[in-house]
């Protein structure tokens, strides 16, 4: 199975948003879709894995800051490839405003935002599927929203072709550039900055 495959269905890229207390913290993510329009309904699909996933799962209340095509590779560095478990996302981050919900959302290189409380929510084995209702939308500009095709042809770096070091091969993650050397590259290794797993490398061409 070429997995490449899954590049080409395209679908929105977005930043969740959530707080509990008095912490913010927020992730990327492909996976929000309106599911009914009366009621007005989202769902949010979000890894079990991540911190906003427990965050929403106990405050039950999120924003959905959509990304356009002017959105920069910094935005998905940001709060794609870190963790908030680790750091404060919005420690010296300047690039949002709060909602009437008091949920920051994203100002830079989006076009609109969703606030959202959960209604229910569906175990999915690695992630968990939140169904919500929209209690506030708003449109920030006219911009093109980026869509997962558009991130790659246009927003995520072109991957040059890495040289071995030492005579060592060298795996290159499809997602976000990040260099493994050594061969075979272990089954359950994970990758340090958007932690996606070794079947999101590639062997570099020599």
């Amino acid at each position: 199975m070429d997995n490449k495959a899954m590049n080409k269905l395209s679908y929105g890229l977005f930043v969740v948003t959530v707080r509990d207390g008095m912490k913010q913290n927020g992730c990327i993510t492909n996976t929000a879709a309106q599911v009914t329009t009366d009621p007005n309904r989202i769902s949010l699909t979000v890894n079990k894995a991540n911190l906003t996933h427990d965050m929403i799962d106990k405050s039950g209340v999120f924003n959905v800051s959509i990304l356009s095509e002017k959105a920069s590779f910094d935005t998905f560095k940001h709060f794609g490839f870190q963790t908030g478990k680790e750091v404060d996302k919005f420690d010296g981050y300047t690039d949002m405003a709060k909602a009437e919900n008091g949920i920051y959302y994203i100002t830079a290189g989006t076009n609109a935002y969703l606030s959202a409380k959960v209604i229910d929510s569906i175990d999915l084995g690695t992630h968990t599927m939140f169904i919500a209702d929209v209690q506030d939308a708003v449109v920030l500009n006219s911009d093109p929203s980026a869509t997962y095709a558009y991130y790659h042809a246009h927003i995520k770096p072109k991957k040059k072709a890495a040289p071995t070091e030492g005579g060592k091969p060298v795996w290159v993650c499809k997602i976000c550039g990040y260099v493994y050397e050594g061969d075979p590259i272990p089954a359950d290794f994970i990758c340090p900055l958007c932690k996606h797993p070794a079947s999101d490398f590639e062997r570099a061409i020599q």
